[in-house]
């Protein structure tokens, strides 16, 4: 899984750096995209990433590289521990019993009533779901914008010296040529 990680994360930097666009916006667009990967909107976040994207005339290859941070193998654990952070955050008890409780639930088919019995349990547990999750992805966010902000500034600047030299380089050897064409 690691090796699909890193391949992931190679591809979707290099989508980020060949947009034409300046690194601020670009590292804005990404750091919209990580923040609604990771916001409590769970079944929404393609649809507002691409709309925010168009509606902001943002770039859609770098929000969707953003929104795509999260992970599948994450999902759970991140929800998990920022649903417990928003409780403590909150004051909130979790229910007593929660495992067994939704053990018990999804034992259960979905056409059977007892199945449905989940969301009494997760009701109280909504809110500190919803803020746990919301302040999580706007700090994600904000460290996603300053590390693709360096990360692209970075390599403009590596670029801009490398197209420097080039441009240097090559009226010389034009001029050269035709001095010789000359003699």
């Amino acid at each position: 899984m690691i090796h699909i990680t890193r391949t992931a994360l190679r591809r979707w930097l290099e989508a980020l750096l060949h947009v034409h666009d300046t690194p601020r916006r670009v590292a804005a667009a990404y750091a919209l995209g990580v923040f609604l990967g990771f916001s409590p909107l769970l079944g929404l976040h393609h649809v507002l990433a691409l709309g925010l994207a168009f509606a902001l005339n943002l770039s859609r290859v770098a929000v969707v590289a953003g929104l795509w941070t999260n992970v599948p193998w994450i999902v759970a654990p991140y929800y998990a521990f920022t649903t417990l952070a928003g409780a403590t955050l909150l004051g909130v008890s979790t229910p007593p019993n929660l495992a067994e409780q939704l053990a018990a639930a999804f034992a259960h088919s979905p056409f059977d009533a007892e199945f449905w019995h989940v969301f009494a349990v997760l009701t109280p547990l909504v809110r500190p779901f919803v803020v746990g999750s919301a302040i999580a992805a706007a700090l994600l966010s904000a460290a996603g914008y300053r590390l693709a902000l360096m990360v692209l500034a970075a390599r403009r600047h590596d670029a801009g010296q490398a197209s420097r030299l080039h441009a240097s380089a090559e009226p010389m050897g034009v001029r050269g040529a035709q001095a010789r064409a000359e003699d």
